[in-house]
Order: structure tokens, then C-alpha cells, then sequence
């Protein structure tokens, strides 16, 4: 499953991998893509073992707020 989230507050590259870093690290997770020009996140994951809940946490203690925009 793709779960997009949306950041407004990413403003440089290692903005992106602390935000990938975080997000694989969740059980589930198979591949983050973030675009920090336009601050989109796509999470493919296996909602069985993460859900968006968790996905919005992971970016928030990379410390960053987002919100889900597409499932």
C-alpha cells in the first residue's frame, strides 16, 4: 500500500534523510520517497504492520509535523 503524507516544513536535502531514516526504520515499511521541493512523503508500507498513525509519528520525532493526504 502507498500512504502519501504532506510537510510544509522541509527546506533541504537532509531534511529528506532524516525523514527516510526515520520512516524505514518502522516494521512494515518498504520504501520512503520524499520530495522536499514540493514536501511530499510517499510511504510504501503493509498496513497490517504500520498504520498512518504511525507513519505521521515517525515523521514527527525525525522532527518534523505532516499530515496524510492520499492512502
Amino acid at each position: 500500500m502507498n500512504t502519501t503524507l504532506r510537510s510544509q516544513e522541509l527546506s533541504c536535502p537532509s531534511c529528506v534523510a532524516k525523514i527516510e531514516k526515520s520512516l524505514t526504520a518502522l516494521d512494515g515499511v518498504t520504501e520512503a520517497r520524499v520530495h522536499f521541493t514540493t514536501g511530499r512523503i510517499v510511504v510504501e508500507h503493509d498496513p497490517d504492520l504500520t498504520d498512518r498513525t504511525e507513519l505521521v509519528a515517525a515523521v514527527r520525532r525525525a522532527g518534523y509535523e505532516s499530515r496524510v493526504v492520499q492512502r
